[in-house]
């Protein structure tokens, strides 16, 4: 028996032809949507990346590093007897740089509540300073603060850097106390 063309099964007939039409027209949409965005934002003759200048690079030449400049290593001794210890909080506060006194006023200052680490005078045995870094306005140290023996404090190193305020004839100022790991707490104070 021969079928007829009306026997015939179509070819959309076929589930298989079904999926196979499906997801070649898929692949046709996905590439014509790809050359359509390609056609419209890929060549806009405008580069996203910044213009060239034609001024000089600006290149990093490191600051030349210099002796420790003596009335600093004086203030930041100052500033230890003063404001590390809590005496003499007025007079500290001339010894402390703008950027670590945070906007705090000289009668704000005197009454203690200040972002500096206490560590008493009174308990110091020695003290040792070792530069990290010196330039002509910037001096950045560490401060070991090696108590009396029996006093119940353990030593301390501290990091501590001070600026010049003003420029570069102007008096240095301690902007920078903090200690190095976690401060001891004592066993007893005085």
């Amino acid at each position: 028996m021969s079928q007829t063309t009306a026997d015939k099964p179509s070819f959309w007939d076929s589930r298989r032809n079904q999926r196979l039409v499906l997801f070649v027209g898929l692949g046709v949409l996905a590439v014509g949507a790809a050359v359509a965005t390609f056609a419209f934002f890929g060549n806009t003759g405008h580069s996203q990346e910044t213009p060239l200048s034609n001024q000089p690079a600006n290149i990093y030449r490191p600051e030349k590093t210099v002796q420790v400049d003596s009335s600093a290593k004086r203030v930041a001794a100052e500033f230890i007897l003063t404001a590390v210890s809590r005496k003499k909080l007025a007079k500290s506060y001339d010894y402390v740089h703008p950027e670590l006194r945070q906007g705090m006023s000289r009668a704000q200052w005197a009454k203690g509540n200040i972002p500096v680490v206490y560590y008493p005078a009174s308990v110091l045995d020695k003290t040792a300073f070792k530069v990290d870094e010196s330039y002509k306005n910037e001096v950045y140290m560490e401060v070991a603060l090696l108590p009396k023996a029996g006093s119940g404090w353990k030593p301390q190193i501290f990091y501590i850097g001070l600026k010049r305020v003003g420029g570069e004839k102007g008096p240095w100022g301690v902007s920078y106390w903090v200690p190095r790991g976690k401060p001891e707490i004592p066993t007893n104070r005085d």
